[in-house]
């Protein structure tokens, strides 16, 4: 039978593959672009899911994370290739610890605060399984972003409209 760690790997080579197409079609030229007021700029949001499987790491190798103590600081990219290459450490990073670690860590408590304000407090498993819906909620999200600025959009789990034959 295949273990947790084996299952979360392969969902995140499975993933990665889309994640990577839709992360180098951001314009530069567009980074402070947003579709709404209340919404995220394009750059933040492409970092963000550039950043997203370091969570992972975060998720397996320590107990949780205090953004009084440890605030939100992702890489600053620039161009669709700087976030594929973010994109890509962070996925590198997440692959060691999913390989050197075993499902017995997943039952451990992990935490997301700030100060004394807990925000999150569930498993390991959860948390990873956390980080693997964000990751498909934000790309989701880009893609309205890409379509909106008319740029086609690549398939994710099948052809996209922008794709010859559809």
């Amino acid at each position: 039978m295949i273990t947790f760690m084996q299952a979360f790997l392969n969902e995140l080579e499975h993933e990665s593959i889309a994640t990577r197409k839709m992360l180098a079609l951001v314009p530069s030229d567009k980074a402070d672009w947003k579709p709404h007021e209340k919404s995220m700029k394009l750059k933040d949001l492409a970092t963000h899911i550039a950043d997203l499987p370091s969570w992972i790491t975060l998720s397996i190798a320590q107990d949780g994370l205090d953004f009084a103590t440890s605030p939100y600081n992702p890489k600053n990219c620039t161009t669709g290739e700087e976030l594929v290459n973010y994109f890509n450490e962070n996925v590198e990073e997440a692959k060691k610890h999913l390989t050197t670690n075993s499902d017995a860590i997943l039952e451990k408590i992990w935490t997301l605060s700030s100060g004394e304000h807990t925000l999150m407090q569930i498993t390991k498993l959860e948390s990873i399984r956390h980080s693997y819906c964000q990751l498909v909620h934000h790309r989701a999200q880009l893609g309205v972003y890409l379509r909106l600025l008319n740029i086609p959009i690549p398939g994710v789990y099948g052809p996209s409209a922008d794709e010859p034959g559809m």
